[in-house]
């Protein structure tokens, strides 16, 4: 079972690695990507790309994972909310909100160590 809705559309994310997702309802979308077959760098970057479709908007992203991307969380707890969920097959779901709509914040200096 994939933890990206069938009705989602196939949309391009400039910079991203792995295929992007939208789904739009009632006047926001949400963006989904799939890492969890991926390694370093490669969650990092797509959640960094990902996370510049919700700058400033009501928008959602979500991420598939293999493991929560903590060295991310720490960097981004004043411009995102996330929370993680466990799902099928030990991966993980992250979902993050912009908690600052109309502030702007640089997420390309964000970087994993």
């Amino acid at each position: 079972m994939s933890s990206i809705p069938s009705e989602a559309n196939k949309i391009e994310v400039t910079g991203a690695t792995v295929d992007f997702f939208e789904l739009a309802k009632d006047g926001v979308s949400t963006y989904y990507f799939d890492t969890s077959k991926c390694g370093p760098p490669d969650p990092m970057v797509n959640a960094m790309s990902g996370l510049r479709l919700i700058k400033n908007t009501n928008n959602v992203l979500v991420m598939i994972n293999s493991k929560s991307p903590g060295g991310l969380f720490g960097k981004l707890e004043a411009d995102v909310s996330y929370s993680v969920e466990d799902v099928e097959g030990g991966l993980v779901k992250v979902t993050f909100t912009n908690v600052n709509v109309g502030i702007d914040s640089d997420l390309s200096q964000t970087a994993c160590h």
